[in-house]
This record gives structure tokens, sequence and C-alpha cells, in this order.
């Protein structure tokens, strides 16, 4: 009877340790769970960031196109009048 016990205790001895040894995974779980939280939330924030950045740039690069459009006129103009001045010189120039 008294080997019985024995084994019983020793057997119950093993079992809390087993969940001891459970209750530190589980802990060890927990906190990393809270860490994988705090990274995905610093994740969303950097892809917001990240959003509001590209949405900027395409507004920049939008703005220089318009503006690119622009300069093929204003060279046009800018010739035609230096043309124009040089025709209005030369006769001046050759009497």
């Amino acid at each position: 009877m008294e080997g019985n016990q024995k084994e019983t205790n020793e057997k119950l001895k093993d079992l809390s340790q087993k969940m001891d040894k459970q209750s530190e995974d589980i802990g060890t779980i927990k906190i990393e769970l809270a860490e994988l939280k705090t990274e995905v939330s610093n994740l969303k924030e950097t892809v917001r960031d990240i959003k509001t950045v590209q949405n900027t740039l395409v507004t920049e690069v939008s703005d220089l196109k318009g503006v690119k459009s622009l300069v093929i006129p204003i060279v046009v103009a800018v010739s035609t009048a230096l043309l124009t001045l040089l025709f209005r010189i030369l006769p001046t120039i050759s009497r």
C-alpha cells in the first residue's frame, strides 16, 4: 500500500511540475503575443505614413506634369518673339 502511495505522490509531483512548466510557457506566450500586437500596431502606423507620402508624391508628380505641358508653349513663344525681333532688326542692319 505504501508503495502505491509513493507512486501516486511521484505521479502527482511529476504532474505538478508539468503544470508549472505549462504555466511558464503560457506566460511566455502571452508576453510574445503582447509584443507581436505592438509590432503590428507599429506596422499599421508605418503603412499609414507610407500611404500619406505616396499620395503627396502622386499629387506633386501630377503638378509637375502640368508644368511640363506649359514649358513647350513658353519655349515656342520666346523663340517666336526672338525670331520676330531678329527679322525686324535685319532690315535695319542691312541699310
